[in-house]
């Protein structure tokens, strides 16, 4: 578990004392702080950019969390949870508590890694002209990826009624660091903080570098690129049904030709200390900081308490390498994040592939590539034979990008921007988005709970 942790509720928000030291941050909270004497100088901010980053890579966030509940919330019969904890059985079962802890610990920390985002965007004129578009960039990036997974799980899918009046989250944009009149904040449309994630990462594309910077012993940091904000959107449009922005966007990520797919399908997963060619963005995890809760949860060295069924193995064609990564021992595990450490993949390149491929099939477009020499690249790196135009169906490659994305988090999203089921579950029931947590709306009575949890 990280050594730091950072509390952070809506209603008491408190504002981050950092001071760096070498490459790890210094945290200390306090209940009221006057932000310009927190950040004074340029290493002041950047140390709070770490900050940010460690954030997101909370256990209850990008550390694994929101990846896991909402794995578990979409699960029908290819995977079960068989574990003691109460608040995932709950996302599992379909019957999640406003008091479930899980769902606030999210809501809670994604808050936080928001909210140092905000400190350090609201403090970028005090950073090197040479840093500043990078930092800008990386702090854009962070706030509009925490604020899409908010929207995702907190409120209706997108095109699931009106967008602007259907509730989303609420948009918090400058930093928080007293309790006063103004921190009972109301939630914005999902309209509204669809709106604001692309502004976010559109500026972040534009002012991160191509390439993430190296250390001094010359490993990669794990920062963001602008690539990594190009990832991001293009799952943003393609949730909004806007499939030519999404195909786009991918590949741009495609054609920077900054990323390969790993020759063996394996090698994109449990990675220690370094980063594949395929990880676009992964939150990066050591023995000193960082979570991986997927391998707490999934591996059969740790908890091991999200079995696999002989559904979702009879998904695999004959001879899919994929199928290579499940464990045997009475049930089936899967090996995607068995090693202790490892960083937690983020984006792939796979998914670029996917995505274009997806998005140039429905529109009758062939940009960077055909969708059937897309997908058949995903196919052919795991043995797989390739597919024939007549063969090739919108089924098809939701089935190939189900299967290469599996456990990664997203499959309850894909499912309800096809609009598909959960088993005999309707894509936009109340019970498949998570309630707003009750310690939060107990103080704040402009925070309207969700349908269905009232």
């Amino acid at each position: 578990m990280k050594k730091t942790r950072f509390t952070y509720i809506l209603l008491a928000a408190i504002t981050l004392t950092v001071s760096s030291c070498g490459d790890k941050l210094d945290i200390a909270p306090t209940q009221s702080i006057d932000q310009d004497v927190a950040l004074t100088t340029s290493k002041d901010v950047e140390a709070a950019l770490i900050g940010a980053y460690d954030a997101l890579g909370n256990y209850y966030v990008w550390g694994g969390q929101i990846q896991m509940s909402s794995d578990l919330l979409a699960a029908t019969n290819e995977l079960q949870w068989l574990g003691s904890f109460v608040d995932p059985g709950q996302f599992y079962d379909k019957r999640i508590l406003t008091n479930n802890l899980y769902a606030s610990n999210i809501w809670t920390n994604s808050y936080s890694a928001i909210n140092i985002c905000n400190n350090v965007l609201a403090n970028i004129d005090k950073v090197d002209a040479t840093k500043k578009n990078r930092i800008q960039g990386e702090a854009l990036f962070i706030r509009a990826s925490v604020y899409f997974e908010l929207v995702r799980l907190f409120a209706k899918t997108w095109g699931d009624g009106d967008n602007t009046v259907n509730p989303g989250v609420p948009l918090v944009l400058t930093p928080t660091t007293e309790i006063n009149n103004g921190s009972y904040v109301s939630r914005n449309s999902v309209a509204q903080v669809y709106a604001k994630v692309l502004e976010d990462l559109i500026a972040a594309e534009s002012l991160l570098p191509d390439a993430a910077s190296t250390s001094t012993s010359g490993k990669m940091t794990g920062q963001a690129t602008k690539w990594a904000a190009a990832g991001i959107l293009s799952r943003v449009y393609l949730m909004q049904q806007n499939y030519a922005s999404a195909r786009d966007a991918a590949n741009r990520v495609i054609q920077s030709n900054r990323y390969a797919l790993n020759q063996n399908y394996a090698s994109s997963f449990n990675l220690v200390n370094m980063n594949s060619p395929e990880n676009i963005f992964s939150t990066q995890v050591t023995s000193q900081d960082g979570d991986n809760s997927l391998r707490t949860f999934y591996s059969i060295d740790s908890r091991g308490e999200i079995h696999i069924t002989a559904n979702h193995l009879n998904e695999y064609e004959q001879g899919d390498e994929r199928a290579n990564l499940f464990y045997e021992d009475d049930d089936f595990f899967t090996e995607k994040f068995n090693t202790i450490y490892s960083n937690v993949p983020i984006i792939r390149l796979a998914e670029m592939y996917l995505t274009r491929a997806e998005a140039n099939f429905r529109l009758n477009t062939s940009v960077g590539a055909t969708p059937l020499a897309d997908i058949n690249l995903i196919r052919n790196r795991v043995n797989l034979p390739s597919l024939t135009s007549t063969s090739l169906t919108l089924n098809a490659i939701l089935k190939e990008r189900k299967l290469e994305l599996m456990f990664e988090g997203h499959l309850l999203h894909d499912l309800k921007r096809t609009r598909r089921s959960v088993g005999p579950i309707s894509f936009n029931a109340n019970n498949l988005v998570y309630p707003i947590p009750q310690r939060e709306t107990d103080v704040n009575s402009q925070l309207v709970q969700n349908p269905g949890y009232n």
